[in-house]
């Protein structure tokens, strides 16, 4: 069975392919090994969340059709952040990292397992994920919530972390596919 999966990027450090700016477009050409991909946001500048003291972050968003279950679809995205030098093992929680690949939405699946929750947890609360999830999918829908991803958006509060100006679109990065 396929399945439309949200994806969302996001990096702060320099990989093996370069500062975040570099690793993003990269990774996004990686992910064509977890299924069809549909659109790739623009890139955005992010402030952190969560550790303060950490450079800012480059976001992005991925819509593709998996033909995967969502178990092996965990497992190619934490395959592609282990090749982009990221170690979730010894990194600190919501600290720098040269990868982050977080699956958001797998079709309308609501998963609780001990590796994977979907919806994904914190979907609805990040202006950086949703931000980027907007322009591309701006009428998926939360599979538990019943909102669009631009609803959830409209809804965040424009303060602390999540605030407009926290997020912003970097219009030199734009992705060329």
């Amino acid at each position: 069975m396929s399945y439309l999966a949200a994806i969302a990027l996001g990096a702060n450090l320099p990989s093996p392919a370069g500062p975040p700016e570099q690793t993003l477009p990269a990774v996004m050409d990686d992910l064509a090994a977890a299924g069809t991909i549909v659109a790739r946001s623009s890139f955005y500048r992010t402030e952190p969340v969560g550790v303060a003291h950490q450079p800012p972050f480059v976001n992005a968003a991925v819509t593709l059709v998996a033909d995967l279950d969502p178990e092996a679809l965990l497992d190619v995205l934490l395959a592609i952040e282990r090749r982009y030098g990221r170690d979730r093992a010894s990194g600190t929680p919501n600290g720098p990292r040269t990868l982050d690949l977080d699956l958001l939405i797998l079709g309308d699946l609501v998963v609780i397992s001990p590796r994977l929750t979907l919806p994904h947890p914190a979907l609805a609360e990040r202006r950086f994920v949703l931000a980027p999830l907007c322009e591309i999918a701006p009428n998926l829908r939360h599979p538990i919530l019943g909102k669009s991803m631009a609803e959830l958006l409209a809804a965040l509060p424009d303060e602390g972390p999540n605030r407009a100006a926290a997020v912003q679109k970097l219009p030199s990065l734009q992705t060329q596919h």
